[in-house]
C-alpha cells in the first residue's frame, strides 16, 4: 500500500513483530533499508544509562535493524530503572535530569546507532529549556493531534525552530482503551466528508497533511489500511479549514498516569503542558 514510516516503542511491544515483517521485506526486496523510517522511543525508565546502550541493545535485538531512523524521548519523565510500566507507580519516578538524558541521545547519535533524535509529548516550553542546552536540537517532536486538538501554538514555536510536528493519534484514537470515536463521528468532519464524497478519517488525516505535519495511522483492519492512505488524495478548501478551526478543542491523551503530588515533577497536568492544555 505503500507505508513506509513505522512507528514503534519498547512500552508498545511492538518492536519484535515490526522488527520481524520489516527484515522480511527487505530480504525478500520488497523494500530496502534506506527506503523505510523506522522510529522508536526511549522510555522513562532508560534514562540512566548515559548511552542508553542497554535501551538500544534491547531496541536492536528486537528489530533486528543496524540503526533506527529516528529515537525519541518518550516523555520528559525518568522513571526507576525497573519500571516498564505503561502506568508507573507513585513510588517508581525519579527526578528528570534531561541535560544528561539528552548528552545520551545526542550520544546515540555520534555513534550511528540512529540517524536522528527528537521528542515526544513536549510542550513549549520543555522545547525551549531543550534548546537552551543542547548541541543537536530535536528534529521531531511527536505529539497528540487532530481537528479536535490542533496545536496552534505549538506548530507555531516548532516551525519557527524548524523542528517537524508529527501526529499521533490523528483519528483521536478510536480502538484504544482512552481513545474516542468524536473526532471522525463530529458533524463537522461528517460534512467536510460528505461534501468532498470521502470519508471522515481521510478528512482529519488531510487536515494535519495540510498543516505540514505526518500523520502516525494505525490499524489492523487492511480496508482502513487501504483508506487512511487515499488521504494523501483528498483536497480540502479554505473554507473547510477554516470550519475545522471553528471545533471545540479537547485533548485525549492527557497524561494523567504521570501527575502526582509528591513523587512525580508534575503535579498537576497544567505543570505536565505548561498551560498548553
Amino acid at each position: 500500500m505503500g507505508y513506509r514510516h513505522f512507528d514503534t516503542a519498547k512500552i508498545y511491544g511492538s518492536e519484535p513483530a515490526v522488527g520481524h515483517a520489516l527484515t522480511e521485506a527487505i530480504l525478500d526486496q520488497t523494500v530496502d533499508r534506506e527506503g523505510i523510517f523506522v522510529t522508536s522511543k526511549l522510555w522513562g525508565s532508560d534514562h540512566h544509562d548515559p548511552v542508553f546502550s542497554s535501551a538500544f541493545a534491547s531496541c536492536y535485538r528486537n528489530m533486528s535493524m543496524e540503526y533506527l531512523d529516528m529515537y525519541l524521548v518518550h516523555w520528559p519523565v525518568k522513571l526507576k530503572p525497573w519500571n516498564y510500566s505503561a502506568v508507573p507507580p507513585e513510588d517508581d519516578f525519579e527526578p528528570l535530569d534531561l541535560e544528561s538524558t539528552w548528552a545520551g541521545m545526542e550520544k546515540c547519535l555520534d555513534l550511528g546507532l540512529c540517524r536522528c533524535i527528537g521528542v515526544s509529548n513536549f510542550s513549549s516550553k520543555k522545547i525551549q529549556s531543550l534548546l537552551d542546552f543542547a548541541s543537536v536540537p530535536p528534529a521531531v517532536n511527536q505529539v497528540e493531534m487532530h481537528p479536535m486538538w490542533r496545536q496552534r501554538k505549538l506548530r507555531d514555536f516548532c516551525a519557527d525552530c524548524k523542528i517537524h510536528v508529527s501526529a499521533y493519534s490523528p483519528l483521536g484514537g478510536p480502538g484504544n482503551a482512552w481513545g474516542t470515536t468524536a473526532v471522525v463521528e463530529n458533524p463537522i468532519i461528517q460534512s467536510i466528508s460528505r461534501k468532498h464524497k470521502t470519508t471522515p478519517a481521510q478528512v482529519a488525516l488531510q487536515w494535519g497533511l495540510s498543516n505540514g505535519s505526518s500523520m502516525i495511522v494505525k490499524s489492523f483492519n487492511q480496508k482502513r489500511l487501504k483508506e487512511n492512505m487515499e488521504a494523501l488524495n483528498v483536497k480540502l478548501d479554505a473554507q473547510d479549514l477554516t470550519d475545522i478551526e471553528k471545533l471545540e478543542e479537547w485533548k485525549i491523551m492527557r497524561g494523567e498516569f504521570l501527575v502526582n503530588d509528591s513523587t512525580s515533577p508534575y503535579k498537576t497536568i497544567e505543570d505536565l503542558w505548561d498551560g498548553e492544555i
